[in-house]
């Protein structure tokens, strides 16, 4: 198979600095990682991924945590697992 298509998007650059790290540690390039992406649509006839608009109490959780506020803090993971129930 000859690749002859070219792709061509505009992103922003921190996410692509940011993906193309993770793609280097997987030990891919961004071609490789975009063409993976592609074939997984093909395959699965979709997005590989689940797509949901997150509900209220999901958005409102989101919001809280991207502004670091009502966020508890634990010293210890012990802690963290007492707080969640997990003895």
């Amino acid at each position: 198979m000859s690749k002859s298509a070219v792709v061509t998007a505009r992103i922003d650059p921190d996410l692509k600095r940011s993906a193309e790290h993770v793609f280097t540690m997987l030990g891919l390039n961004t071609t490789q990682a975009i063409t993976l992406f592609f074939k997984q649509v093909e395959l699965q006839q979709g997005l590989p991924f689940v797509v949901r608009i997150p509900n209220e109490t999901t958005r409102t959780a989101l919001d809280e945590a991207q502004a670091r506020s009502n966020l508890a803090s634990f010293n210890t993971v012990d802690e963290l697992f007492k707080d969640l129930g997990i003895e």
